[in-house]
């Protein structure tokens, strides 16, 4: 394994990992758009086509019928949330890779990255739940033709008056079933492969851009190869009218499993990974510039 960079600094992680959020959204958003729909979409009545026949069609006609910008759905959400977001994910991954360390140069091993990968996942969730709960019903209400919301801050307060702080953070339970697990592979993947694109006696840190890209893509697939089963779960129960879904994530498995079989689990796969490469490429891309850039304004820090 190639050494990791020390000392760890969560505070730079923090900021880096903000930073590395907001490029991920810049250019994910519009596939995540075209997940979403895909995973709320209602299921057609018989003899009638499905609202989107998959990825490429949806994309299509979310294009004719609004143009670029219902591409961009629903985007001041997780704009507004993902700085905070990655920088408390990026933070936290830096604290779990801390708190296992004895000393300063301990080499962490793949399994204790993954923990920390975990610990990052319990710790977004808090900023997440409320934030995929806003984007998703914003995605899908262009999509139905309604206009229950006028935006991120008036879906807020709508769902605060509802149902109170429940009903923003309605979700939270399978956010962190899809975020905990995946998180762990997520990061493990990321510093797996940076040790493995690491010239023999040199460090990570000198990896190159197109070796950087290459793996934080790679990571993104990973993470979600994990993700998607309770992505979908957790799509359908965010956007789902109020009292429809009682036991929580267990009555909607049972519809899916039940109405669309095993494969329902996994809708949106295709716009999940054509999204995942290039979003999370561009996460790792902006994190390693971003802390290459502290490392330089505040080497002590």
């Amino acid at each position: 394994m190639a050494k990791q960079p020390q000392p760890i600094s969560p505070f730079k992680n923090f900021f880096a990992g903000g930073f590395g959020g907001v490029c991920l959204v810049f250019v994910g958003h519009p596939l995540d758009t075209i997940k979403v729909r895909l995973q709320t979409q209602p299921k057609p009545q018989p003899g009638q086509p499905p609202l989107y026949s998959g990825t490429f069609d949806c994309f299509r006609k979310t294009l004719v019928r609004e143009g670029v910008r219902g591409l961009y759905r629903g985007m001041a959400a997780p704009i507004i949330g993902v700085t905070p977001m990655y920088a408390v994910c990026f933070f936290g991954f830096g604290l779990g890779k801390r708190l296992q360390q004895r000393k300063p140069d301990d080499v962490l091993t793949y399994p204790q990255l993954f923990a920390a990968g975990m610990l990052s996942g319990v710790f977004t969730t808090v900023i997440m739940a409320p934030g995929e709960r806003i984007k998703c019903l914003l995605q899908i209400q262009a999509a139905t033709g309604e206009t229950k919301y006028s935006g991120s801050l008036d879906c807020a307060r709508q769902l605060y008056r509802e149902a109170g702080i429940r009903g923003v953070y309605k979700g939270t339970v399978l956010t962190l079933m899809r975020d905990v697990p995946a998180s762990g592979m997520y990061f493990m993947t990321y510093e797996w492969l940076k040790n493995i694109l690491t010239p023999e006696g040199k460090s990570v840190s000198d990896l190159s851009v197109p070796r950087i890209l290459f793996a934080g893509g790679l990571a993104g697939i990973f993470n979600w190869l994990v993700a998607i089963p309770p992505d979908v779960l957790k799509s359908r129960f965010q956007t789902a009218p109020e009292g429809k879904y009682p036991n929580g994530f267990r009555d909607v498995l049972r519809e899916l499993i039940r109405e669309e079989g095993v494969a329902s689990l996994y809708k949106g796969i295709t716009a999940v990974m054509i999204r995942a490469f290039p979003a999370n490429a561009a996460c790792f891309l902006g994190f390693e510039v971003a802390m290459k850039f502290l490392n330089w304004v505040a080497p002590s820090l």
